[in-house]
């Protein structure tokens, strides 16, 4: 039998971690993308790649500062690329290898930028998590302790949610949590039919 993927994404702040708890509390396997990336991070040949591409500047006390690295990456595109360049090949490598060792009928893939690497070609479905910019905004202050400017930065460089839609199969609109859940639970049932 071949688990099917079932990639997990919105913008920052949507609400894709809370999603994701949903379906991990529905006995789904989960797999969230941005906590390996921080594990690949600190790996010692991860090190020596970010030392070789950004200098020592991007450490403190000899491991990857991932501050210092928002701050250098969230400014240039280029400088992004070249740090995903580094991360999510490692990534996308543990994952295929996670689900191999999961042997589900689905698996879910929650990654922030899953269309902006490409990634989300490598799934079966696609689950987009929206809600308001406003929202998205005060979501993240609240969580990150950073400014709006800081916020709207990093907004800039992930794909709007009117450039994902088309490419979609479903779509969670996640203000109030009952809703979020009744939709979660809508999509869990469809996918289990599968």
């Amino acid at each position: 039998m071949k688990t099917s993927i079932i990639g997990l994404t919105g913008g920052i702040g949507s609400g894709k971690s809370t999603v994701a708890a949903l379906f991990g509390s529905l006995g789904v396997p989960v797999y969230i993308a941005d906590d390996e990336a921080k594990k690949i991070l600190n790996l010692p040949e991860t090190a020596q790649e970010l030392a070789t591409e950004f200098g020592d500047g991007v450490f403190t006390e000899g491991l990857p500062d991932r501050k210092k690295l928002a701050k250098i990456v969230f400014t240039d595109p280029e400088k992004l690329a070249r740090l995903n360049n580094i991360i999510h090949p490692k990534v996308s490598a543990h994952f295929k290898e996670w689900v191999r060792q999961n042997k589900a009928k689905f698996v879910i893939k929650e990654a922030a930028i899953l269309f902006e690497t490409g990634s989300y070609r490598d799934c079966d479905m696609i689950i987009l998590v929206t809600s308001p910019d406003d929202l998205k905004v005060a979501r993240v202050r609240a969580r990150d302790h950073v400014t709006e400017a800081e916020v709207h930065r990093r907004m800039a460089n992930q794909w709007i949610d009117e450039k994902k839609i088309p490419l979609s199969d479903y779509i969670i609109n996640n203000v109030e949590l009952k809703d979020t859940l009744r939709q979660v639970k809508d999509i869990y049932e469809k996918l289990q039919k599968m």
